[in-house]
C-alpha cells in the first residue's frame, strides 16, 4: 500500500495529512465492530490490486499522486487508479466472503476516500465532473463489485471542504503542539547534576547514530542507567533531526516501567508554562507519552466480543471517540492506569483508545511485537504515514529469541482432531482432505523428529484450501461462536503465510509424540524479516549489557551494513566484585547429581562467611529443586525462597520483595527466567550470586539442526547455537549483583568449563576471575 499520510509542521505553516488519515478521522462513526470475519492478508491485498489493474487498458493510470490545499491543510495521497476513457477515479478494496457483510461504516470510509481523491483529481485535470468508483475485489472468486456515481467538481469540492473543516481544528492544534514540543525539547536538560560514568558515552553514541541516520548496537554495563541515557539523546534528536516519533520497545513490564519513569523525570525538566491557547482540546503535555499493553491486560469485558451488540464499550465507540481523544490529550503520561481512567469516563474501550492515541503520541512505550511482529501496528503506522521515527530496543539480547518466535508457527494434530468434533458440517470435506494429507505426512517419516528438506506441497495445498473454506464459513456466519475453529484457522493462516516466505532462515519439522504429530515452521534467522523494520526507521538503537560478539546479533537480526557499534566501558572496578570459578564441579546433564554436594557446600560456606542475600541460578527447575532439597536438608538454619513454575506478576513481586536491606537468605532460581535479568537489587539487597550452569541450550534434535544451519550459513554452528546464547544468560544473571559504584559482591561460576579460554573471552573485561 502506498504511503498516504505525513504529519509535520511545514515551513509554510501548512499541516500535511494523508487522504486515508483524514478520512479515518472524519468519516468513521458508530460501533467498534471486530467480529471475526476473515479478511485478505496484506499480500493478498497487494495481489488483488495488481489483478484489477491488469484488467484495465494500457491507458489506465495507477498510483496517481495527488495533493490539494484547504486553508492551512495540505492533503496528499495516491489514488489507486484513474481510467481516462471513463473519466473514472478508482479506490480498490479487497475482501473475501459475502459482499453484503462489509459493515456500513467501512463502506462509508471507502467512499469518503474515493470522493476526496475525486476532488483532488478534478483539480489536477481541470474537469467539471468525474465518476467516483469503489472497486470491491473478491480475492477468492476474482470478481469485481463496483459502487460508482458521477459527481460534479463542485459537489466533490464541497465534500472535500467539509472533511477538511472537521479536521482543521485538530490540525491547528497538532501544529501548535509540534512547535511547543520542539521548543520544550530544546530547553530540556539532563534531570541529574551529572551523568554517571558511561552514561555520557552511551548518550553521545545514540545522538550520533540519529545524526548519521544509521542503526546502533550499544553494549553498556548493567547499572549505569542505560534507559535514561538512551531516551534523553533521542528526544533531543526529535527536535534537531525532525523526528516525528520515538518508539521505546521493551521485552518485559519492568523495562516499560523504567522508560515511563525516565520520561516522567525528563518531562519535569521542560519549560512548565504552556502557551496561551484557547482551544480546550489542546494537550498540556509538552511531550505526549503513551504506554501500550496487551489486549488481555487492557480488556474490561474479557467475556464479551468486540462489537456493539456484545460489549458496551464497543457500542457507539466512534461516536464518543472525539471526546475521549480530547480528554486523553490533557494527560501528561498515558500509562495503562491513566488510559483506563480516561476510557471509562467516556465509556470507550481502553485498548482501542490506546491504539487511536498512539497515532498522535510523540513517544510510544510498548513491547517488541508492536514494531517487529509480522503484523506490527507501529511499523504499519510508520510506513503508511511516512513517519520519521527512532526506535530504541531495550535489553536487545532478547530480540533474537523473541523474533524467532514471532516468525514461527506450529499446528498440533491433537488440537486439530479435537476441533473437528465440533466443526460445522460444511467444512467436513476440506478438513478430511487436510487430515488425510497430515496422516500421510506423518507416515512418511521413520523417526519421532524429522526436518523436511522441502515443504510438503500436497499438505500445504490442503491447508490453504481448508483456510479458504473456514474463511467462507465465518463470512457467512460472523456471529458463530466456535473458538477452537477460530484458533485453528488463525494458526493455520500464520503457518501458511510463513510457508510463502520459507527459505534457509527457517526449518519445517514434524515432531511425533505418543502417536500425535506437531508441525512447525521454525524460524532460526529472523534477519530477512527484521531488515525491513530497520530500513523503515530513521535510526534503530539496540542496547544491552550483553551484545557480544556483535556479529552474532548483526547476522541473526539483519542489521544494516552501516550499523555503528559501541562497547561502553564499565564504571565498576574489579575490586568491587570477587569472581570465583569452582572448577571441581561439572554441571553437564550426566554429572548433575554428583555436582550437588560440592555446590551446596560452596553456597553454605560463603553464606556463613558473609551472611546476606544471594541468588543461586540453575539450568532447569528439576536441577534447581534437587539442589534446594539437598541444601535445606543439610542447612535448615539458612533461609531460602524459591522460584516456582508458572509464577504470576504478584508472585514475582513477592519473590523480589524478600530481598531487603536487612534480610538474609538464598533465593533459588532458573537461569534465563524472570529473575536472571531486569531486576534491580542494589546495596545489601543482593551481595552475591551462585551460577551453577553455563546456560547452554539443551542438546536435542531441534538445536542440533539449528547448529548445522548456523554452521552452513555463518561458519559458527556451536557458538551461534549454544555458546553465545548460554554465556549471555550467565553475564545477565551476574549483572544483578553490582548495580552501583558503591556495591560490593561475589559471584561463583560453578563449572570446570568456566576456565576455558573461549568461555572466559565472553565474560566482562572488568571482571578479575579467580580460581
Amino acid at each position: 500500500m502506498p504511503p498516504v499520510s505525513v504529519l509535520d509542521a511545514a515551513p509554510n505553516s501548512a499541516y500535511t495529512v494523508g487522504v486515508r488519515a483524514l478520512c479515518e478521522f472524519t468519516a468513521k462513526q458508530g460501533d467498534l465492530d471486530l467480529r471475526f470475519t476473515p479478511s485478505p492478508t496484506a499480500q493478498e491485498g497487494i495481489e488483488g490490486h495488481a489483478q484489477v489493474v491488469a484488467r484495465r487498458p494500457a491507458s489506465y493510470q495507477y498510483e496517481v499522486a495527488l495533493h490539494g490545499k484547504n486553508q492551512d491543510l495540505l492533503v496528499k495521497g495516491r489514488a489507486d487508479g484513474y481510467w481516462p476513457e471513463r473519466a473514472q477515479v478508482e479506490e480498490i478494496k479487497t475482501y473475501r466472503g459475502d459482499f453484503d457483510r462489509i459493515p456500513d461504516n467501512h463502506r462509508a470510509l471507502h467512499l469518503a476516500q474515493a470522493k476526496v481523491y475525486g476532488h483532488l483529481l478534478c483539480q489536477k485535470l481541470g474537469v467539471d465532473e468525474l465518476r467516483v468508483a469503489v472497486i470491491y475485489f473478491n480475492v477468492d472468486t476474482k470478481l469485481e463489485r463496483i459502487v460508482a456515481n458521477t459527481h460534479s467538481a463542485a459537489e466533490l469540492r464541497e465534500f472535500f471542504e467539509a472533511q477538511c473543516a472537521l479536521f482543521l481544528a485538530w490540525a491547528h492544534q497538532e501544529m501548535r503542539h509540534r512547535q511547543s514540543r520542539d521548543a520544550a525539547l530544546a530547553e530540556m536538560v539532563f534531570p541529574y547534576p551529572q551523568f554517571r560514568v558511561g552514561q555520557r558515552e552511551l548518550a553521545e553514541a545514540m545522538y550520533k547514530a540519529s545524526a548519521r541516520a544509521c542503526c546502533l548496537l550499544a553494549q553498556a554495563p548493567t547499572g549505569i542507567g542505560k534507559t535514561l541515557a538512551s531516551i534523553f539523546p533521542m528526544l533531543k534528536a526529535c527536535k534537531e533531526h525532525q523526528l516525528d516519533k520515538l518508539f521505546f520497545l521493551a521485552a518485559k513490564t519492568s523495562g516499560r516501567q523504567l522508560a515511563l519513569d525516565a520520561l516522567s523525570h525528563l518531562q519535569q525538566t521542560m519549560h512548565q508554562e504552556a502557551p496561551a491557547i484557547d482551544d480546550s482540546s489542546t494537550t498540556t503535555a509538552k511531550v505526549r507519552v503513551i504506554e501500550l499493553v496487551a489486549k488481555s491486560k487492557a480488556c474490561e469485558h474479557p467475556d464479551k466480543a468486540c462489537h456493539g451488540e456484545s460489549c458496551p464499550l464497543a457500542q457507539g465507540f466512534y461516536d464518543r471517540l472525539a471526546s475521549a481523544r480530547a480528554a486523553a490529550l490533557q494527560v501528561d503520561q498515558l500509562d495503562q492506569r491513566r488510559m483506563r481512567e480516561v476510557a471509562l469516563r467516556f465509556d470507550v474501550c481502553p485498548y482501542y483508545l490506546s491504539m487511536e492515541m498512539s497515532k498522535w503520541a510523540d513517544v510510544v512505550v510498548g513491547d517488541y511485537n508492536y514494531y517487529f511482529d509480522l503484523n506490527a501496528m507501529l511499523y504499519g503506522q510508520t510506513i503508511v504515514n511516512e513517519h520519521k521515527v527512532a526506535v530504541l530496543v531495550d535489553e536487545a539480547h532478547n530480540l533474537v529469541s523473541r523474533a524467532r518466535s514471532m516468525y514461527s508457527a506450529e499446528l498440533s494434530y491433537a488440537s486439530f482432531k479435537a476441533m473437528r468434533k465440533t466443526a460445522p458440517a460444511q467444512l467436513k470435506k476440506a478438513l478430511e482432505r487436510l487430515a488425510r494429507q497430515w496422516r500421510q505426512l506423518q507416515k512418511s517419516q521413520d523417526d519421532d523428529y524429522l526436518v523436511h528438506s522441502e515443504l510438503p506441497e500436497k499438505f500445504i495445498i490442503a491447508l490453504g484450501n481448508a483456510c479458504v473454506d473456514i474463511a467462507d464459513f465465518f463470512n457467512q456466519e460472523p456471529t458463530a461462536v466456535l473458538p477452537e475453529l477460530q484458533s485453528f484457522y488463525l494458526d493455520a493462516l500464520l503457518l501458511s503465510k510463513l510457508c510463502e516466505s520459507f527459505g534457509e532462515h527457517s526449518l519445517f519439522d514434524v515432531h511425533v509424540k505418543r502417536g500425535e504429530s506437531t508441525l512447525c515452521v521454525r524460524n532460526i534467522v529472523p534477519a530477512p524479516f527484521l531488515k525491513h523494520r530497520f530500513a523503515a526507521s530513521h535510526c534503530t538503537a539496540l542496547f544491552s549489557a550483553t551484545l557480544s560478539p556483535w556479529n552474532y546479533y548483526s547476522d541473526l537480526l539483519g542489521m544494516p551494513d552501516n550499523t555503528a557499534w559501541i562497547d561502553v566501558p564499565s564504571p565498576f572496578k574489579a575490586e568491587q566484585l570477587s569472581v570465583r570459578v569452582v572448577d571441581q564441579v561439572s554441571t553437564r546433564y550426566q554429572d548433575r547429581s554428583a555436582s550437588l554436594p560440592a555446590i551446596c557446600q560452596v553456597m553454605a560456606q560463603q553464606w556463613q562467611q558473609q551472611p546476606g542475600n544471594y541468588l543461586a541460578f540453575f539450568s532447569s527447575f528439576d536441577y534447581m529443586e534437587q539442589a534446594r532439597e539437598r541444601f535445606t536438608t543439610e542447612h535448615p538454619d539458612i533461609t531460602v525462597w524459591t522460584q516456582t513454575r508458572h509464577m504470576d506478576e504478584s508472585d514475582r513481586k513477592q519473590f523480589i520483595n524478600n530481598f531487603t536491606e536487612h534480610s538474609q537468605g538464598i533465593a533459588f532460581a532458573v537461569l534465563g527466567g524472570a529473575f536472571g535479568e531486569g531486576i534491580d537489587l542494589p546495596g545489601k539487597r543482593l551481595i552475591g550470586a551462585f551460577i551453577a550452569t553455563l546456560g547452554l541450550p539443551q542438546l536435542n534434535p531441534i538445536n542440533e539442526h539449528i547448529r548445522q544451519h548456523m554452521q552452513t550459513m555463518f561458519g559458527a554452528g556451536y557458538d551461534y547455537t549454544y555458546l553465545y546464547p548460554g554465556l549471555q544468560k550467565v553475564v545477565q544473571a551476574a549483572g544483578r549483583v553490582i548495580r552501583t559504584t558503591e556495591d560490593q559482591g561475589v559471584i561463583y561460576l560453578m563449572d570446570d568449563r568456566f576456565n576455558q579460554a573461549q568461555v572466559r573471552a565472553l565474560l566482562p573485561t572488568w571482571w578479575r576471575v579467580e580460581r
